[in-house]
């Protein structure tokens, strides 16, 4: 029996695909949705953006017949545009009539009373699914692009060996291990079963366990101080993985090592043409408005935790400050917010973009199909700390970009877990 699925307006501007997403069911689209978005689609940003994708997709499915009689949709199921069953008079006298979400809550009320099929209200508001369950109506967050995080994939293991593989490893700098089930550059902890205190760290490839080559590097005058960071840099320095996400909690040193391989493959090795940095523009609490000035005037608060990282790393040299602003200025540096990304091809650059999980998955499906040939791109981010009202460590684009790619050979991921900034950034990390 098909099922009716009423969509609220921030499923539509959080995935414009969503309408296509429900298979052979019913999907109704009240008309305060097309109010909504209508007043969404002058914005500049990801949100404006999705408002007028949708509005295309509905303005070429109308073709076929009027959206409020239904129209086909391509995968299956029917689209309305719904008109009627928008009256709230059942409802509690203290709701206001006029906004948006009690119309939307309306609609989905109605067909509840009327349709002898399941009716379900798709909302990514915590508020409405909570009135909707106070009306006796079935709802529930877009499920189609979250993640368990639960068993979120971390990218390190560990295996059990002999003391004779254990020492074939040391001795070959390899071992064949074909059985395991690990995913393509994933990172393992090896033990011998009969000495645990015998260990060693392996990266394992089309069936065999590596020794770690870049584990002991210096980039910029940073090393590893942990074993996380030791896989970090392994997956960073190694040209052939193309797609690196590093996720960890303040103060593990995710950004800092990306930045610092970024510098010795462009500055020194000359690997790539470019080091490009962006991260998503989300305040935390209160937006500070517009800001005057040029672009890079208007980008620097935004981009302040890039420029403290940029500063350290420079601090050897004579005049620090003007060493980077020399390499932003003949362009081999850039930062550039995300806003501007969209419509580009970057090729033979080293790509990293910060605080990634306040992006959306469509957003990062944007970002990454503008890799270009020979670029590297780094994500970095903590899913536990999201600016994006709308998302949360489920539903995030990082932990969908990790779930969606982990086996694919030329990506590499890594959760990193012991805070090296100080101590008292790790005692904020692990007790608030």
């Amino acid at each position: 029996m098909a099922k009716t699925y009423v969509l609220d307006t921030n499923v539509l501007l959080h995935n414009p695909e969503a309408i296509f997403a429900f298979e052979d069911n019913n999907v109704v689209v009240p008309f305060a949705v097309i109010e909504e978005i209508d007043n969404q689609k002058k914005r500049q940003d990801e949100i404006g953006r999705n408002a007028r994708v949708v509005s295309r997709e509905l303005d070429t499915l109308r073709e076929s017949n009027r959206l409020s009689e239904g129209v086909d949709l391509p995968g299956g199921g029917r689209l309305t545009i719904e008109l009627n069953h928008s009256s709230p008079a059942k409802f509690p006298k203290d709701l206001d009539r006029e906004k948006y979400d009690n119309r939307i809550l309306a609609v989905a009320y109605n067909l509840s009373l009327l349709d002898s099929e399941p009716v379900t209200l798709v909302t990514k508001d915590l508020n409405l699914r909570i009135k909707a369950d106070v009306l006796g109506i079935r709802a529930e967050d877009f499920y189609n692009d979250k993640v368990d995080y639960d068993q979120f994939y971390s990218g390190v293991g560990e295996i059990q060996l002999s003391a004779g593989d254990l020492d074939s490893f040391y001795t070959d700098g390899r071992l064949d291990h074909p059985q395991h089930n690990a995913a393509p550059n994933q990172f393992m902890l090896l033990k011998a079963g009969a000495n645990p205190s015998q260990s060693a760290l392996a990266r394992y490839f089309r069936g065999a366990l590596l020794r770690l080559t870049h584990g002991e590097a210096s980039c910029w005058g940073i090393k590893a101080l942990n074993k996380e960071q030791k896989f970090a840099f392994e997956l960073l320095l190694n040209d052939r993985i193309k797609v690196v996400t590093l996720v960890g909690r303040a103060g593990t040193g995710k950004t800092l090592l990306a930045l610092a391989v970024g510098l010795e493959k462009v500055l020194e090795e000359n690997a790539y043409s470019r080091l490009l940095i962006t991260r998503p523009v989300i305040p935390m609490g209160d937006d500070i408005g517009f800001l005057p000035g040029t672009k890079e005037e208007k980008l620097r608060p935004w981009m302040q935790p890039i420029y403290d990282n940029l500063e350290f790393l420079f601090r050897n040299c004579p005049e620090p400050l003007d060493s980077l602003q020399d390499f932003i200025r003949k362009g081999v540096l850039d930062l550039e917010a995300l806003t501007y990304i969209r419509g580009r091809s970057i090729p033979r650059q080293f790509i990293i973009c910060d605080e990634a999980q306040n992006m959306s998955p469509h957003m990062i499906k944007t970002l990454i199909t503008r890799v270009g040939e020979d670029t590297k791109i780094v994500l970095t981010g903590d899913p536990e700390q999201i600016d994006n009202p709308y998302l949360d460590v489920s539903s995030n684009g990082l932990t969908y970009l990790v779930e969606r790619i982990k086996n694919e050979e030329i990506s590499g991921h890594v959760v990193m877990t012991k805070g090296e900034r100080s101590r008292v950034a790790e005692m904020g990390g692990k007790l608030l």
